[in-house]
């Protein structure tokens, strides 16, 4: 899912800047009130689970690669903000040091990867569980739905980025500029690659992390107490 430099024109790669930038500031500004304290080392730990996740890259038909990304495990553990700011450090070391996907395509790729998918996993996650218990397998179930569909998705987003290209930027003549495939081609190749392959191990991965923080912390979780904490609040006497 990392764009490279040269599959988006201009006008696609600097609108995605535009609509970053706003969404970086005010994802720092949420961190200082959302984060706890005791979540602040798990974000450093899940921007490199991120980093090292996303380097097993795949290539697929119509110019992008296939990978895991760990986006709907983030939000749902540090919630979507917090996914935002952890994917996109994530993705701009790659792109610094790898040449992981282009540096003129680093705001479509955070885009895609760091809101869509955070975002995406932690509302999936919060619509199938409803008010079950924290330790229900149901919340196991809805997390691996929430990775599936989320990094599903989000490939479906590339798919269509990529497929504008060649509406948008093209010659006189009408041979294109930048991606050269119509949506045809772009969006079937990454929705069906993830969804056959890709989305099947995010969402193992997310059904996983998520199944170990359940018997081990809850409390961890954005917006969640733990079993403890709720009995004393259940148990505390008002003064």
């Amino acid at each position: 899912m990392h764009i490279p430099d040269g599959y988006l024109g201009p006008n696609t790669f600097i609108a995605f800047w535009i609509i970053m930038i706003p969404i970086w500031y005010y994802a720092g500004k949420k961190l200082s009130t959302e984060l706890k304290s005791r979540q602040v080392p798990l974000l450093a730990l899940s921007a490199a689970f991120a980093f090292v996740i996303m380097m097993f890259n795949v290539p697929i038909p119509g110019g992008s690669t296939g990978h895991a990304v760990g986006g709907a495990i983030i939000g749902i553990v540090l919630g979507p903000w917090a996914g935002v700011i952890a994917i996109s450090v994530a993705l701009m070391l790659q792109a610094l040091m790898f040449g992981d996907g282009g540096i003129t395509a680093i705001a479509a790729n955070c885009f895609n990867m760091g809101v869509v998918m955070p975002f995406l996993g932690y509302y999936i996650y919060k619509l199938i569980s409803g008010d079950t218990e924290i330790t229900s397998s149901r919340r196991v179930i809805a997390a691996a739905i929430a990775g599936y569909l989320a990094l599903t998705i989000a490939a479906g987003f590339t798919g269509v980025e990529f497929g504008l290209q060649p509406i948008l930027n093209h010659d006189a003549s009408g041979l294109p500029l930048y991606m050269p495939y119509p949506l045809s081609v772009t969006v079937p190749a990454m929705v069906l690659e993830h969804g056959l392959g890709f989305s099947i191990l995010e969402a193992l991965i997310t059904a996983l992390i998520f199944a170990y923080i359940q018997r081990t912390d809850t409390s961890v979780l954005f917006g969640e107490k733990s079993e403890l904490q709720k009995n004393k609040m259940k148990n505390a006497v008002p003064t």
